[in-house]
């Protein structure tokens, strides 16, 4: 066999630097599509080629198809001469009679990942995989014959344990740990229109953590903090509920909020939807509707010191016999919110599930600075009137 039989695509630049790392611990962020998984591909191919045994693990069956395309591909001569026998069933090639092997699994936490040992472990993913896949099993697996490993991820929302992971690598100084940093547009072989128009389907805080593959902390002068939204899987019927909507500022397809929120008997409030858009005022007008007899709620609530009377037009046109109430913004909006975050401190407000999106508003936007946010508008807008105003409105209510 001669290399020139074996099909190794060529890394890019940042590519390059985590595969010729000779660190034990490689901690490697990179965006979507930035080559992450292609680059592990071909070190784990040149690992293999050098007699070494490689245990490849992800959560998800279709990264488990993209490495295991890629590592095919590269050693298909080899393994049509006979020289390495596949196993297409589990994932595996290997040097029949060898420790030499390249297998590629699923695995998100300790247990899927029990039963097998490397020399080299690769975690892609790694952010989406329970912490102690790498502390109970892949540590140990790898002491027999000191081996080393890498763990690939995409940044994720608030604290986790793949950014502690990066945080310690980074302040490592003994040369065992390597972090490296990349992001999409580091990958030459994506379109780059592509990448640019990508940035109208996506909020800004998305686009710098799945793009950029940026860190994106809660910041410390947001007036909420993740630790106070309390999350949870079934709530009780709602006497009350309303839409809270905060119009765009322009025409210009501009983000309309739009939140549904819930009063129970116990005068808990439980909010049950963000189905905030971009889009035209009958987009929103329409989506705005649709939530109000989605949810049976008794009243859309509206701002209107950007609209006016155009956002009681925009639904009356869509439903003209849809409960509307103006409201009109005469303080502040951190003003206007604080009495709202003190009610969750109180641990009296509680979201249905996760509302991504309008809690990385919350936890990021800091008076004063930014765009104005419209999520919180519509969710403060929402919250007051059920918590603050006292109406007396009952309704019984029960999820579609």
């Amino acid at each position: 066999m001669t290399t020139l039989e074996i099909h190794l695509r060529t890394p890019h630049r940042r590519q390059r630097e985590f595969i010729r790392s000779t660190a034990k611990r490689k901690v490697v962020r990179a965006g979507r599509r930035g080559g992450k998984t292609t680059g592990v591909a071909i070190l784990a191919i040149e690992a293999f080629l050098a007699g070494r045994r490689i245990l490849y693990a992800t959560p998800t069956q279709e990264q488990v198809d993209r490495f295991w395309q890629e590592v095919k591909a590269a050693l298909e001569a080899p393994i049509d001469a006979g020289v390495f026998y596949k196993n297409e069933t589990r994932h595996i090639i290997d040097r029949t009679g060898t420790e030499q092997r390249i297998r590629a699994k699923t695995a998100w936490n300790a247990d899927t990942l029990r039963g097998d040992y490397a020399d080299l472990l690769i975690l892609d993913e790694y952010q989406l995989m329970s912490k102690d896949a790498w502390g109970l099993v892949g540590a140990p697996m790898l002491l027999d014959n000191n081996g080393d490993a890498i763990f690939i991820y995409t940044t994720k929302r608030g604290k986790h344990h793949s950014k502690e992971l990066y945080k310690r690598a980074e302040e490592d100084t003994s040369g065992r740990w390597a972090v490296f940093n990349f992001s999409s547009h580091d990958n030459p072989y994506l379109s780059r229109e592509a990448l640019a128009e990508i940035t109208q389907d996506m909020t800004q805080l998305a686009y710098r953590m799945e793009i950029l593959a940026e860190e994106i902390d809660d910041d410390p002068r947001a007036l909420w903090k993740r630790a106070d939204i309390e999350h949870v899987t079934s709530w009780p019927d709602m006497v009350r509920v309303v839409v809270g909507v905060d119009p765009p500022g322009t025409a210009d397809g501009a983000e309309c909020g739009i939140v549904v929120a819930g009063m129970a008997r116990n005068r808990e409030a439980y909010v049950l939807a963000d189905c905030s858009l971009r889009g035209t005022p009958a987009q929103w007008g329409s989506e705005v509707v649709t939530a109000y007899h989605l949810h049976q709620a008794d009243r859309i609530i509206g701002e209107v010191n950007n609209g006016g009377d155009m956002v009681e037009h925009v639904i009356r046109t869509v439903d003209s016999q849809a409960a509307y109430k103006a409201v009109r913004a005469s303080r502040g909006k951190a003003v206007r919110a604080e009495p709202v975050v003190a009610q969750y401190q109180q641990e009296r407000v509680h979201h249905a599930g996760q509302l991504e999106e309008l809690e990385d508003q919350m936890c990021t936007w800091v008076p004063g600075e930014g765009p104005s946010p419209d999520r919180v508008d519509a969710l403060v807008w929402a919250l007051t009137e059920l918590m603050l105003l006292g109406a007396k409105e009952v309704k019984s209510w029960r999820p579609c």
